[in-house]
C-alpha cells in the first residue's frame, strides 16, 4: 500500500523540500527539528526502506547545511506482517532495525518509528459464528455473523484473512469449500471466496486471524449493526475492554429536531 509516491495526497515532495523548510523557518511559531517521512504500509521486503532511508539522510545533510537544526528523524512504520500462513514472510524486525542502524547510525540525531500493525496486527481475531450454510447452484456460502462493518480490509482492499475453525477438527475430518460471507445486504460482504475448510454447519465459531491491525479501527454501524465488543486477552485471563454497543444506544446517537412536529 503505496503513500509515498508523486501520484499519492500526503506529504511534501521531495523536489519542494527545502524550499518548504526555508519558508517555515520563517515563521515565528515554527520551531523545526526534523523530518517525518511514511513510504506506505505491509511493505514485505527492505529495499524501499533503503531507498528512502538514503534519500531521508541526503535530504537531512542538505538541510542541515542550509542551517536547519535536524536532530530528530521519523521513520514513519509500513513494515508488513505475515497474513498467510507461508514461507513467503515479510522480514524480521530485527533486520528492519540493523538496516535503520546502517544508514542513520553515524548519523547523531533521535529516530522514532511507527510499526503499529506490526505490534499488534496478529495480536487480534475477530471471532464469528457460522449462522447458515447455503448451497448454491455453483459453490457453498458459509454465512457467519460478522460483516463487512466489522472488518471491512477484504472488501476494501481485496485483503487475505486466514480463517481457522475455533474447536481444532479431528485428524482425517471432512473437507468443503466456501465462500465465507457476512449477512448485510452487500455483494462486497465477503471475507473469503473458495476457501477449503473443515465441513461447515450452523453453530460453528470461527476466528479470522490477523484482525489487530485496521480491524476494530475502522469498524463501523452499517445496516444498524451496532459495534462488536473487545475482549482483552493475557494467558488465562480475559477482560472486557470495549463492551458490546446495544441498539438503543446505536439509536440513541440520532437526534429529532423540534421543528420536525411544527405544522406551519
Amino acid at each position: 500500500i503505496a503513500t509515498g509516491k508523486a501520484e499519492n495526497k500526503f506529504g511534501i515532495p521531495l523536489s519542494e523540500a527545502r524550499m518548504v523548510y526555508q519558508r517555515a523557518a520563517q515563521l515565528p511559531a515554527i520551531h523545526i527539528v526534523g523530518i517525518d517521512v511514511h513510504i506506505g504500509s505491509q511493505l514485505t521486503t527492505l529495499e524501499p526502506f533503503r531507498t528512502a532511508f538514503l534519500k531521508t539522510r541526503e535530504l537531512a545533510t542538505a538541510l542541515r547545511a542550509d542551517g536547519h537544526d535536524i536532530r530528530q528523524l521519523d521513520l514513519g512504520g509500513g513494515l508488513g506482517i505475515p497474513y498467510a500462513h507461508s514461507n513467503d514472510n515479510p522480514p524480521l524486525p530485527v533486520d528492519y532495525g540493523a538496516l535503520v542502524q546502517e544508514v542513520f547510525g553515524d548519523f547523531g540525531c533521535r529516530i522514532l518509528l511507527e510499526p503499529g500493525r506490526l505490534i499488534v496486527g496478529n495480536a487480534g481475531i475477530l471471532v464469528c459464528q457460522v449462522i447458515y450454510v447455503k448451497a448454491g447452484e455453483n459453490k457453498q456460502f458459509a454465512i457467519v455473523d460478522a460483516a463487512m462493518n466489522d472488518l471491512i480490509r477484504p472488501t476494501l482492499y481485496d485483503a487475505y484473512h486466514e480463517i481457522w475453525p475455533v474447536a481444532e477438527p479431528a485428524s482425517g475430518a471432512a473437507v468443503g469449500e466456501y465462500d465465507i460471507v457476512g449477512p448485510v445486504c452487500e455483494t462486497g460482504d465477503s471475507f473469503a471466496s473458495a476457501r477449503r475448510m473443515p465441513v461447515l454447519a450452523q453453530g460453528d465459531m470461527l476466528a479470522i486471524l490477523s484482525a489487530g491491525a485496521y480491524g476494530a479501527v475502522q469498524s463501523g454501524t452499517y445496516n444498524s449493526r451496532p459495534l462488536v465488543p473487545e475482549i482483552l486477552v493475557r494467558g488465562g485471563e480475559f477482560a472486557v475492554v470495549r463492551p458490546r454497543q446495544t441498539i438503543e444506544a446505536l439509536i440513541g446517537l440520532d437526534q429529532m429536531p423540534d421543528w420536525l412536529n411544527r405544522t406551519d
